[in-house]
């Protein structure tokens, strides 16, 4: 029997897709557009870029990490924003669901890999949508700004095939490794997440507690890379 896509098209806590300023914004979005991967692409686009990533600064707080707390806040890292996509394309009759891996990331400050003591990164957010009767793969973590200022390929999507990262960057250097996969979920596994992060990362704060890392991350991907 074929898996219901029901459960991905339901709001929930962190999912919340029946908020008001989610639900108006994504109709402004997709407009007059009637076509699916059209609609798709549209929010894609809108989540990746309109909400610019972050590898400092993270906020573990639940509210932070719920679709409505990330618009507000205008930028986030990974997870959140596959939250806000999820509630986006969901408020957009659009099902889609949460994914997370562990990821081998070699494109970091060599400050947040000292801080969080590996390049491990667990439970990196991803998206999956239902398009056209299949599953495709969407990730809008790092906006196109921070890319070209770290040399990257911006991950595109065309509603048809994966759109997942680059095991190399523009120069051919090691840039991202899949570990581990957990599978789909309709909403944040949120107390798996911060009980691997209490154990991986002993210098991260509970949530609540503000974290000792900041500064510009863009700014200094950039000087790491070597740009201007």
């Amino acid at each position: 029997m074929a898996e219901s896509v029901e459960p991905y098209l339901e709001p929930t806590w962190f999912v919340n897709s029946d908020a008001p300023e989610i639900v108006a914004l994504a109709r402004e979005i997709v407009h007059t557009s009637t076509d699916e991967v059209e609609r798709a692409c549209r929010l894609f686009y809108a989540v990746r870029d309109g909400i610019r990533y972050t590898g400092y600064n993270l906020d573990l707080e639940r509210q932070a990490m719920r679709a409505t707390g990330v618009l507000a806040a205008g930028q986030s890292w990974c997870v959140p924003k596959s939250v806000l996509l999820a509630a986006m394309c969901r408020a957009a009759d659009i099902p889609c669901r949460l994914g997370y891996a562990d990821v081998c990331n070699h494109m970091a400050t060599k400050k947040l890999i000292a801080f969080l003591g590996t390049n491990i990164f667990y439970y990196h957010g991803y998206n999956e949508l239902f398009l056209r009767g299949r599953w495709v793969k969407a990730t809008v973590a790092f906006n196109r700004t921070l890319c070209q200022k770290a040399r990257l390929a911006p991950l595109d999507f065309d509603g048809a095939h994966d759109s997942i990262y680059h095991p190399f960057d523009l120069e051919g250097h090691r840039y991202m490794e899949y570990v581990h996969d957990y599978g789909p979920f309709a909403d944040v596994p949120y107390d798996a997440i911060i009980a691997k992060f209490a154990a991986a990362y002993p210098r991260l704060p509970s949530p609540g507690v503000e974290s000792e890392l900041s500064g510009d991350f863009e700014a200094e991907i950039q000087a790491e890379a070597g740009g201007s």
